[in-house]
């Protein structure tokens, strides 16, 4: 896909610079005050990375955090960088991940799966803009609307976002599409399947006519794809869905877990130009105020919204009799109750 001009290129290389730099102080044990040194025989930290725009990019993104992580922590830091949500999920559940930021449907599996914990989310103030799914078309030519989309999505071809994905799948499925008797995956004329950049870029590119995407990727989007992005607009808006989780590898012991945690809640909290250059990569990771404390009880909404969509696609789907759909509705309450039960039970004490 094409870049539009110089003022991207130049961010993105600044932005590898400084991921450079960052791996280059954290493998010379450089860093604040009070920072452990990393033991040599030391097993890093594994981050898994998912994709904001390219492999690369995402991964020069993350770098300057997780450099400072790895001095905190007295443990070098890895980057396991990604294309798709799939693969991510396939290296979790080979245990080649420590660490992740994850979709709140990705972190659900992995810790319904006992192999990972929540730790730390976003931290939200009142006045924040809220994270929302939203649909986008082309402002020019058809569907340039939410009722040319709905009324005949077979004339369209979409642009969307991994089944993991809940703002580029679960939420506009659940909220706009289902309860319209439209299935993402079989109701339109052709789909691509991407990150949130490749979805606006096919729509505004005319690969495709609709694309699901979130208002924060959508900002991202605008300031890296400034003429593609002004080719698009906003025809829907969702409720606010589940939020992302930071998650960390259950089998750590307690006590390290614990202090990653609080590397991520108390990272740029401070004053001074080090608390500052933090809150600086804070932004660059759309986390302007940081991390707050999250457990695994945070996770209990995606559990609802799941559960809500199971029973949706039921209750839509052909059924040989009524009592093939019955135990379908009862497997799915079942699953439902198990999430609770474990989610509640694993967020009572916060560490």
């Amino acid at each position: 896909m094409r870049c539009t001009g110089w003022p991207r290129v130049l961010r993105l290389l600044a932005a590898l610079l400084l991921a450079a730099a960052s791996a280059v102080s954290l493998a010379q044990g450089g860093g604040a005050a009070g920072a452990h040194k990393p033991a040599a025989s030391a097993a890093p930290i594994r981050f898994g990375v998912l994709p904001l725009g390219g492999t690369v990019e995402s991964r020069a993104f993350w770098m300057p955090l997780l450099a400072d992580l790895g001095q905190s922590m007295g443990v070098p830091v890895s980057v396991y960088s990604v294309a798709s949500y799939e693969e991510l999920d396939r290296a979790i559940q080979r245990d080649e991940i420590d660490m992740a930021f994850l979709s709140a449907k990705m972190a659900l599996d992995a810790v319904m799966q006992k192999r990972m914990k929540v730790v730390a989310q976003i931290a939200r103030r009142p006045g924040m803009p809220t994270h929302r799914a939203v649909l986008l078309t082309r402002k020019s030519g058809v569907p340039n609307t939410l009722e040319a989309v709905l009324a005949e999505p077979e004339r369209w071809r979409l642009a969307r976002g991994d089944s993991r994905s809940v703002t580029g799948f679960l939420i506009p499925q659940s909220q706009l599409f289902l309860p319209r008797n439209i299935e993402l995956e079989t109701r339109f004329r052709g789909e691509i399947v991407g990150n949130h950049q490749a979805t606006a870029l096919a729509v505004a590119n005319g690969d495709a006519d609709v694309a699901t995407n979130n208002t924060t990727d959508f900002e991202r989007f605008r300031e890296q794809f400034p003429v593609e992005a002004a080719r698009l607009h906003v025809v829907w808006e969702s409720e606010p869905p589940p939020g992302a989780q930071m998650v960390v590898r259950r089998a750590y012991p307690p006590e390290f877990q614990a202090r990653i945690q609080a590397f991520l809640v108390g990272y740029g909290q401070g004053k001074g130009p080090r608390a500052e250059a933090e809150r600086e990569v804070l932004k660059t990771l759309r986390a302007a105020y940081g991390y707050a404390l999250a457990d695994d009880s945070a996770l209990l909404p995606e559990a609802l919204l799941e559960y809500q969509l199971g029973k949706q696609r039921a209750m839509a789907a052909a059924w040989v009799n009524d009592a093939a759909r019955e135990q379908r509705l009862r497997r799915i309450e079942q699953a439902y109750k198990e999430q609770v039960e474990t989610l509640r039970g694993a967020g009572g004490a916060r560490r």
